[in-house]
């Protein structure tokens, strides 16, 4: 990946976002022209041009230069977007993850810690980076939620991807947060689950034969069907693009869900724990 590609997926100011996103309103605006309308002619959803004029998606350079051409900004937006200050929230393959996570085909997401960061509620999410050690500060808390909110969009997507979620029994038992927050999670993932987009399923405790030791992990298909693996370990992740390793992962994760409870019964569960309320 070159360095130019690189940085351009460096997450930009907040403040920032928003002021250029104000600037794609006002000129669209000023050109007669709905967000219905101005999406069609650049080719991209409604919900983007609406998620960028509200500060919740960062302009790229690509569609910065069409809507300067198509508004005729006199490239207003390209030189607003080339001086936007960068924050650096996340290294750069935190960055890389949540780039292909945003336009992915399909996910295969197996997790025995935490509840995948595309399934928190806010509350649970704040709770999640509560428990970070060393301590975060109540801004980069508030950063690191505000993100993972962000990623949530792609489940609403026109043309939504499709997600697979195995998760441990113990990920929906662990009250972080407190009894509020634990079971206002509960009623969201059982929401959730009725998602045309979504297949959850729970990996009960106490099985004799487990494939998922290895740990959590991530299997992407890209938009040009290429299979991508993900892996964490405390202050770091890892792409895996070799097609042996992702064969590993995949194998894993077919394993998994035919160890899992499989969707309804997992929905049964949910709704026993919501009843406990």
């Amino acid at each position: 990946m070159s360095n130019k590609s690189r940085s351009s997926r460096m997450r930009k100011n907040a403040s920032a976002v928003k002021m250029v996103g104000s600037l794609v309103g006002t000129f669209r605006r000023a050109a007669g022209l709905t967000q219905v309308t101005l999406a069609e002619r650049v080719g991209v959803d409604e919900e983007t041009i609406a998620s960028i004029e509200q500060g919740r998606r960062t302009l790229k350079e690509d569609l910065a230069a069409l809507l300067d051409e198509l508004l005729d900004t006199k490239g207003a937006l390209a030189v607003a977007l080339a001086h936007m200050p960068e924050v650096d929230l996340f290294p750069r393959w935190a960055e890389e993850y949540i780039d292909l996570e945003r336009e992915a085909l399909a996910l295969s997401w197996y997790d025995n810690q935490v509840l995948p960061g595309l399934l928190q509620t806010p509350a649970y999410a704040r709770a999640v980076f509560l428990n970070d050690v060393p301590a975060l500060t109540e801004d980069e808390i508030a950063q690191r939620v505000t993100v993972r909110m962000e990623r949530q969009e792609i489940l609403h997507r026109k043309e939504f991807p499709t997600i697979s979620f195995v998760v441990s029994e113990v990920t929906v038992m662990d009250r972080l947060g407190g009894d509020d927050v634990y079971f206002g999670q509960l009623r969201h993932l059982r929401e959730w689950a009725e998602l045309p987009c979504v297949t959850l399923q729970i990996m009960p405790v106490g099985r004799d034969f487990h494939a998922g030791l290895v740990g959590p992990f991530t299997v992407i298909e890209t938009v040009d069907h290429q299979r991508i693996g993900y892996t964490e370990a405390p202050r770091r992740g890892w792409l895996i693009a070799d097609p042996d390793e992702v064969s590993y992962l995949d194998r894993r994760y077919a394993m998994l869900r035919s160890q899992a409870l499989n969707p309804q019964e997992t929905k049964s569960l949910l709704d026993r724990l919501v009843g406990e309320q």
